[in-house]
């Protein structure tokens, strides 16, 4: 018994190891992430009023990406809108139902039916923000104190409807707006006459509310609809024309929301989750110049911006991400032009102040990401960098057939002898670009093949110049010697 009663002792350990593995790997392996197949897709589907689906396959890069964003969404989500996959290399009859031809595919579905592609952000944050404001209702109905305060409490702005009478015209306009923008922003209404009188509501009214932790001394944290009549298109443009305010906290969610216009972006260490003070520090700091500039009648957009979240933003510009807490500035046009705050960003403010008076007196140079321009540039392929592109490559009645490459790239390395083959024997302008190192402009690409024979054949279909090969001149040439 004595030597039995210790090995009893290491089965049982033994078995507990196993027992707490086990329940550990379940747990690894648990997922909130439904998991739809050709068999039960179509019975399953209906059971949600609201149903995210990711039709994807095992290798494809892009989806093995999203796959832990799509995780950590679906648990936040859980109980809210749900979130399934459909793994279309082993179910490919749901997958060719609705039409699947690229990975990953995300459809909505409500209440068992098609509703359209999901078209937001791929990052969790994204897809919750996103999701929260597609499930149910367009507009929340406030009916208490309690009810707003949580509810403009959100990290988003609020837009809120409040109408004496339920069922007025200006209550319905404001829905058809509601319905219009819930992707991108967030609406709720309320008859409460308690609410109502606290707002300085009388009859019918809409205010838009900032959220809190970007109120500043600079501009109003709520601003008030103030036509006289109520329509869908005038509460739109309300909203439109409010809902950033002078500066707003530029993220993945919002950016696409912001293109088109001219932008002065802010970039640092902006995290209004753990530094909302720092972040705010910052930004107050470019809304003081800002709001001087705006006074005077000047138009520009500003907003601030995570440094990790947009580094390749800040790389295009050719700015400098690890410059400490100091924001690093810089505008990109509704044209794409690019300018860039070179002087460091100084605490009064002045610098940036510089910078804009620059900016809009016209003295500014647009950045352009360039190697230097050569010195020598002779050979049968010109050489051309971002500085020198639009005087070489743009020149009018000229053809230019231009190859963008990369030093590291296999490819280009073995199509560089053909292509200089290719210059030798043709009387059109060939040129070449490092693209790692030059930002230049949209071009018409050719997709042939990468013999000098197929360019050839290229050059003489699309050049507007007739095309003359050195050989076919050089036939020409001994032909009419021997006569």
């Amino acid at each position: 018994d004595a030597v039995q009663r210790p090995m009893r002792v290491f089965f049982f350990l033994t078995m507990l190891k196993l027992f707490f593995f086990v329940v550990l790997v379940g747990a690894a392996l648990a997922s909130d992430v439904i998991e739809f197949t050709d068999d039960d897709f179509d019975s399953k589907i209906g059971d949600h009023g609201m149903i995210l689906v990711e039709f994807f396959a095992p290798w494809c890069g892009h989806c093995k990406k999203l796959a832990p964003e799509y995780e950590v969404a679906a648990t936040r989500l859980k109980g809210i809108v749900g979130l399934a996959k459909v793994d279309c290399t082993v179910h490919n009859n749901v997958c060719q139902k609705y039409g699947v031809s690229g990975y990953p595919t995300l459809k909505i579905f409500r209440d068992g039916e098609d509703a359209g592609a999901y078209d937001g952000p791929r990052n969790a944050d994204g897809i919750v923000s996103h999701l929260k404001k597609q499930a149910g209702p367009a507009s929340v109905e406030l009916k208490t104190e309690a009810d707003f305060t949580k509810y403009v409490g959100d990290r988003d702005a609020s837009v809120v409807g409040f109408f004496a009478d339920g069922g007025s015209p200006a209550k319905a306009e404001f829905m058809k707006s509601a319905s219009a923008l819930r992707e991108s922003f967030r609406f709720a209404h309320t008859n409460s006459e308690e609410l109502l009188q606290k707002h300085g509501v009388e009859g019918d009214g809409i205010i838009l509310f900032r959220p809190s932790r970007l109120n500043n001394k600079f501009e109003e944290s709520s601003v008030k609809f103030s036509e006289n009549t109520f329509t869908n298109a005038k509460i739109k443009q309300f909203i439109q024309d409010n809902i950033f305010g002078m500066c707003p906290h530029m993220t993945d969610d919002n950016k696409d929301q912001m293109k088109g216009k001219d932008l002065l972006v802010a970039y640092y260490d902006v995290d209004y989750e753990k530094n909302p003070k720092g972040s705010n520090y910052w930004r107050n700091r470019v809304m003081k110049v800002a709001k001087g500039f705006l006074d005077q009648g000047n138009k520009l957009n500003f907003a601030v911006a995570s440094k990790n979240s947009f580094s390749q933003d800040i790389a295009e510009m050719g700015l400098d991400a690890s410059s400490g807490e100091l924001p690093v500035v810089g505008i990109r046009t509704a044209k794409g032009d690019k300018y860039v705050m070179t002087e460091e960003f100084s605490r009064d403010g002045k610098a940036l102040e510089r910078f804009l008076q620059d900016y809009f007196d016209g003295k500014l140079k647009r950045y352009l990401k360039s190697e230097p321009i050569p010195e020598n540039n002779d050979g049968p392929v010109k050489t051309v960098v971002a500085e020198n592109f639009d005087a070489v490559v743009n020149e009018e009645d000229k053809d230019v057939l231009i190859e963008f490459y990369a030093p590291w790239c296999g490819h280009c390395k073995s199509l560089e002898p053909k292509w200089k083959e290719l210059g030798e024997k043709v009387r059109a302008l060939l040129c070449q670009i490092d693209a790692a190192a030059n930002l230049a402009c949209q071009c018409f690409f050719f997709q042939g093949g990468r013999e000098v024979s197929d360019l050839i054949s290229y050059l003489k279909k699309e050049a507007t110049n007739p095309l003359v090969a050195q050989e076919e001149e050089t036939s020409k040439k001994k032909k009419k010697n021997e006569l």
